[in-house]
């Protein structure tokens, strides 16, 4: 097949579900500042930008608190850098398509992802790997996904394990049980626009009675004020994203004219806020899909009573130099046929990091808290709860504790006793290794430079079964949804 065909094919096998935006009267402009620590960010992604989300959240993980993963691959996987030229960039494109959605697994060297990871790294292009043990990561696979097998969020979860290590392998969630096709999953049922729960179809927002955006947030950020459900009281924006690609036009980056963001009424009037970036997969600009990723992913929800700034930057189709006539990110270097494409100097990297700087320019960030040497208590921690739940892992969340430096969580099965299973910074915890279909309870405590506070009210939680084998991926029973 030729070259330009084939990125055609692999734009093609690469698309997730639509983001588009509600109608906006103004004309857009520059990104407003606001009351936002950018050491509060997170991002995440679907699909191509999953694959961008992990490559933003570890090129600037001093920077990033987590990342969110949909249907996407661990960092570099299609191994792009300038020596492609040889074969005419065939090798990444290779790559994509072959391994990094299909598999198998033995074609997925962590090795080959973690060194190059810790070149760049050593050479000042990307920041300390160390950051990426207290990130908190959410992974996603579908197992009627017939676009990107598991064999790539596998890779993604052992990419990260490895950076984790035992000691903080609570800050990483992987569900694997729910029936979901290609796609973002959320809660919504019954509406025409959007897919049912097994579909590997535009716009690849499947209704799954799962709320995917909440519990990615609540995973990152620990347990949030409920959603609101109503009408909401902030704004979604436009803005003008040539302001942050320059030197480079939005063509020569295959980025659209326009991105958007979320902003909740508290944050416009000068509150403490915090981002999230949330970025779409191929074929999802707006002049394609139109709103549904924006409007229907529920991240605004819950940003509307949590205090969080939503940007959803844009690509858009380009057919020729650079070639991504489905407005996929950059995940096998197709701007420049360079290995940049992953780090800080990456073109499309550098543009979503000067939105990121413009949004939270008006930080006025507080001083530091302190706690007096002769203070050394804290409270329990309150609303502990079962975030989430897969056939061996539940996820815990509960409200931040002020003071505390960690946290101490706590397992038993239904009769036994109480044994610690981790210590974890963060108001969240991945109880991994569990037994299918079996209730556990948990409990946690506050700990503030190793005194240890008094513990919360208990949780009890079952774990799902696990599904059986699905060898035809779309057409899968999706079995009970919902969480």
């Amino acid at each position: 097949m030729h070259v330009t065909n084939l990125r055609h094919h692999v734009v093609g096998l690469i698309c997730a579900m639509a983001v588009g935006i509600s109608p906006l009267a103004a004309q857009p402009s520059a990104l407003r500042s606001y009351n936002a620590a950018i050491g509060e960010s997170s991002v995440s992604g679907i699909s191509s930008g999953a694959f961008m989300a992990i490559q933003f959240g570890t090129a600037w993980s001093s920077i990033i608190k987590g990342v969110g993963v949909v249907a996407g691959g661990p960092y570099w996987c299609a191994e792009a850098n300038f020596w492609d030229v040889i074969t005419g960039y065939w090798g990444p494109i290779w790559r994509a398509t072959r391994q990094c959605m299909k598999g198998p697994a033995s074609d997925l060297n962590i090795k080959h992802f973690t060194n190059q990871a810790d070149a760049k790294a050593s050479a000042g292009e990307i920041d300390p790997l160390s950051n990426l043990a207290r990130q908190k990561i959410y992974l996603f696979h579908g197992y009627n996904d017939a676009v990107v097998y598991k064999a790539a969020p596998d890779a993604a979860a052992e990419f990260y394990r490895h950076y984790l290590g035992d000691g903080k392998r609570g800050n990483l969630f992987y569900q694997t049980v729910l029936g979901a096709g290609h796609s973002f999953v959320v809660t919504k049922q019954n509406d025409a626009g959007l897919n049912d729960c097994s579909a590997n179809k535009e716009p690849y927002i499947n209704q799954c009675g799962y709320d995917q955006a909440g519990i990615i947030l609540q995973h990152i950020y620990g347990r949030l004020n409920p959603l609101n459900r109503g009408q909401l009281a902030g704004a979604l924006k436009s803005f003008d994203q040539s302001l942050y690609t320059r030197p480079h036009t939005t063509d020569e980056l295959s980025l659209g004219d326009k991105g958007y963001a979320f902003v909740p009424q508290d944050c416009e009037q000068g509150a403490p806020c915090r981002v999230h970036v949330a970025l779409h997969g191929c074929k999802q600009d707006v002049d394609q899909i139109g709103p549904k990723f924006v409007d229907y992913a529920g991240y605004n929800a819950w940003a509307d009573t949590n205090s969080f700034i939503i940007l959803y930057p844009q690509t858009k189709p380009h057919s020729f130099r650079p070639t991504n006539p489905d407005a996929c990110w950059d995940w096998w270097s197709y701007v420049n046929h360079t290995d940049d494409y992953v780090t800080k100097s990456g073109p499309q990297i550098k543009a979503i990091k000067a939105m990121l700087d413009a949004l939270t320019g008006g930080n006025a960030t507080p001083n530091a808290t302190l706690v007096s040497e002769n203070d050394q208590s804290v409270s329990a921690p309150q609303g502990l709860s079962a975030n989430d739940a897969s056939d061996s892992s539940v996820n815990l969340v509960w409200f931040p504790v002020s003071g505390a430096t960690t946290y101490k969580v706590q397992r038993a099965g239904a009769d036994r006793a109480f044994q610690t299973v981790g210590e974890v910074a963060g108001a969240s915890f991945g109880d991994s290794g569990l037994t299918p279909q079996t209730a556990f309870r948990w409990r946690v405590s506050a700990m503030l430079n190793g005194t240890e506070g008094p513990a919360s009210e208990e949780v009890i939680a079952t774990t799902r079964s696990r599904p059986p084998p699905c060898n035809d991926p779309g057409s899968c029973p999706v079995g009970p949804i919902g969480r």
